[in-house]
């Protein structure tokens, strides 16, 4: 007998349909990855809380309570409640700082349980912050009347237990036109690792002053099942490198496709999608972001935030992205958006308000048009179909002379540096990190001013901003899962400003 499998012409049709379906629905969504655990902590709860979650026999992706399990069930179960009492995790996840200013920040924590929680740093005090089931026993405590661009460190009170760390600390952002000198870190591609874990220590360790995530900030592949959305992020929030990153820098995030729903997704026009709300609420509850879009029609992770001088400009791409393959199932006569119209008015709108001298601009996909795969999942190229509005927003900083912007992204597995020429203003630089924790690279881009893919290396990008001098600067820089630098590329705002440009693109003075 014949080890191969022959299909016939049906069967072709139905396994391919099957194939469609699958990837719609998520149910090929990657399994978690356990090798080379060594987390005391996740060695004890990870494979119980997969089995609960996610994999409970019999069930596909249901786990034992459904799609939209969570930990509100598992607290109830015997054997998690000895494990939170085993490790003492009744401050199951955090505490996440965010929301810095000047002068206030919120602070994030899940609890293990129904419980009431309070910040205190020196004679500050939050107010007192129940968690309940409703939010997914999560709670955002703010603490205010701090001075700006100052180091604190901070406790918790937990149901009248005092927790302290040495890496419960923060800094203020400096106050509008105080010259200062600080770091942004961002990055992309962050899959659960364990082996690769190490990364979120090394970069606490800098001490940044915020980190960006630009989206697969972890792996879900998995549209309809809440269940294991949430699974994802109690697991990487377990984990104590990266518990120490987010106790101590304050976090912004965006989605891309990989935590959204599935590769290469678009959640098209408006909310009738069923999944779209309740994926939104899990995103919310899992970040500290200071909002989620800008009116009820519209909500989502875009967002902006101002540390002292600079802006930063957080899009969402996916969640009213409307391609091609958005078209095939509905809104075949609306245009192509990778933002949607209310959030490219936003976006636009707030560029041109902005009095920052740097304006950050930061996508979950790559703004230039040879970045890769010709944009087809992308912002520009010659398979993109978003290209135009791309256009429109860089036209837009070009008419309105808005200067000091850069761009960042993440998505691709690699480093880089691009420079996309303006005819009618200065060029905009773009900064790629997108390998954080994931294991595979994406090849290196000879198109690029620099382009790295470290095949045995995880990075991330920084933005040291230094607007202390006349000509402020900032300077993008590649580091390594070891703390090494691999490239460093400065600007400065005379080089990101219409006049300068203009000056340029002048015809040269012919002597007589």
């Amino acid at each position: 007998m014949s080890r191969h499998l022959i299909l016939w012409p049906t069967s072709r049709w139905m396994l391919t349909i099957s194939c469609v379906c699958l990837l719609l629905t998520g149910a090929w969504a990657k399994p978690p990855i356990t090798d080379g655990e060594t987390d005391p902590v996740m060695l004890d709860l990870d494979p119980y809380m997969i089995e609960a979650l996610r994999n409970t026999p019999g069930t596909g992706l249901a786990g034992r309570w459904g799609p939209t399990g969570s930990i509100v069930q598992l607290v109830e179960e015997p054997v998690f409640q000895a494990m939170v009492k085993k490790h003492k995790l009744q401050l199951f996840n955090g505490p996440m700082i965010g929301c810095v200013s000047s002068e206030s920040v919120k602070i994030w924590v899940r609890t293990a349980g129904a419980a009431s929680f309070q910040v205190i740093c020196g004679s500050a005090k939050s107010a007192v912050v129940e968690t309940a089931a409703e939010s997914d026993f999560t709670g955002v405590a703010t603490l205010e009347g701090l001075t700006p661009f100052t180091s604190y460190e901070y406790s918790l009170v937990l149901d009248g237990k005092v927790i302290k760390k040495d890496h419960f600390r923060f800094r203020t952002a400096p106050k509008t036109g105080q010259g200062a000198k600080f770091a942004i870190t961002f990055g992309s591609g962050a899959r659960y690792v364990p082996i690769h874990e190490g990364i979120w220590r090394v970069m606490a360790g800098t001490r940044p002053m915020a980190y960006l995530g630009l989206g697969d900030n972890v792996y879900i592949d998995q549209t309809k099942h809440q269940n294991v959305q949430r699974l994802h992020y109690y697991r990487r929030m377990l984990r104590q490198e990266y518990r120490e990153l987010i106790a101590s820098t304050a976090i912004y995030a965006v989605w891309d496709d990989h935590d959204m729903g599935a590769n290469d997704s678009e959640g098209s026009y408006g909310l009738d999608s069923s999944w779209k709300l309740p994926n939104l609420k899990v995103f919310q509850q899992n970040w500290n972001n200071p909002f989620y879009g800008i009116e009820a029609k519209a909500p989502g992770t875009y967002h902006n935030f101002r540390v002292g001088d600079v802006e930063v400009f957080m899009t969402d791409g996916r969640f009213y992205r409307h391609g091609p393959k958005s078209a095939k199932h509905q809104g075949a006569d609306k245009p192509f958006t990778m933002l949607g119209p209310v959030q490219k008015k936003w976006l636009l709108d707030s560029l041109k308000k902005s009095t920052a001298t740097f304006k950050v601009l930061a996508s979950g996909t790559m703004w230039h048009a040879d970045a890769d795969k010709g944009g087809g999942d992308s912002w520009a190229g010659p398979k993109s179909p978003f290209q135009k509005e791309r256009d429109e927003i860089f036209d837009w900083i070009d008419s309105e002379k808005i200067s000091g912007v850069i761009l960042i992204s993440g998505d691709r597995h690699r480093t880089d540096i691009w420079k996309t020429e303006r005819p009618n203003g200065y060029p905009l630089y773009e900064f790629l990190s997108a390998k954080l924790t994931n294991m595979h690279s994406h090849g290196s881009r000879k198109e690029a001013l620099w382009s790295y893919s470290g095949k045995d290396e995880r990075f991330w990008g920084q933005l040291d901003f230094d607007t202390t001098s006349t000509d402020p600067t900032v300077t993008f820089r590649a580091i390594n899962h070891k703390g090494k630098e691999l490239k460093a590329f400065t600007l400065t705002l005379g080089e990101l400003n219409h006049e300068a440009a203009k000056a340029e693109q002048k015809p040269p003075v012919v002597k007589p």
